[in-house]
């Protein structure tokens, strides 16, 4: 049986010409990109540099937006009012979206970030806070894990739900990803980084950090652009997809 796979990362994250770079690279190998719009990262120049490398390399483009806090990176949970976090949320997708429309460049899909990402596979009513984002942006598509609070709210809303896995880090035995502060949650070894993606493209499961087998039925599966020697991560894997009889598209 054939496999096909959406191969996706997570740009416009990382400052200066060296960022850039690194979005630049990944950009060649991956099929999809969420462009940080201001919420953890991003401004205006990487926003609209991210957009037209990702145009011209034929690579479909969504908002990555998160909870208002570039001191950590949005990789922290935010006791935000509903109304206060949707506004927020809303005002990082206009910003690139506007950008986006100037530039004449299609925006598909949401994918929220770092907590908000963590927080909203869990909780419904914050899930249909992101969805009601999308929804009010005209974005079709939303990116979230398998089985989540997210895919519920996006079949509720109509929306198309893209079920996300990672290529990069370690899972729990429910499904969820290691915390970033357990030692060894991001994956630094291209070949384990291999391992595990084609392991979740035939098989449809992971094997969890404390060795159980977790079901992850995905039909993208991601790769961070922060970790170091993420270009050579994203040139092994697609490569090694590819080599093991994987299709990758959009």
């Amino acid at each position: 049986m054939s496999v096909s796979l959406c191969l996706n990362a997570d740009l416009g994250e990382l400052e200066g010409p060296e960022g850039r770079a690194i979005d630049a690279a990944m950009l060649r190998l991956v099929t999809r990109c969420s462009i940080a719009c201001g919420g953890h990262a991003g401004d205006v120049e990487t926003m609209r540099a991210t957009l037209q490398l990702a145009h011209r390399n034929s690579v479909q483009i969504g908002a990555h937006p998160s909870y208002p806090d570039r001191a950590n990176f949005g990789r922290v949970t935010l006791a935000m009012a509903p109304d206060e976090l949707s506004a927020s949320l809303s005002d990082q997708v206009a910003a690139l979206l506007t950008i986006a429309a100037e530039d004449g460049v299609p925006v598909g899909h949401l994918k929220p970030h770092g907590a908000l990402y963590n927080d909203a596979a869990k909780d419904i009513a914050l899930a249909r806070l992101v969805t009601g984002v999308a929804q009010r942006a005209g974005l079709a598509c939303l990116i979230g894990p398998p089985q989540s609070q997210l895919a519920a709210a996006a079949g509720e809303a109509g929306l198309m739900f893209l079920a996300e896995g990672f290529a990069d880090r370690t899972y729990e035995a429910d499904g969820s990803l290691t915390p970033r502060s357990v030692r060894g949650s991001v994956i630094a070894e291209s070949g384990v980084v291999l391992a595990q993606a084609v392991s979740i493209a035939q098989t449809g499961a992971v094997r969890a950090r404390t060795g159980e087998t977790v079901a992850l039925a995905v039909r993208t599966l991601c790769l961070h652009s922060d970790t170091p020697d993420a270009a050579g991560h994203a040139r092994s894997l697609r490569n090694g997809l590819e080599a093991a009889g994987i299709t990758v598209e959009a």
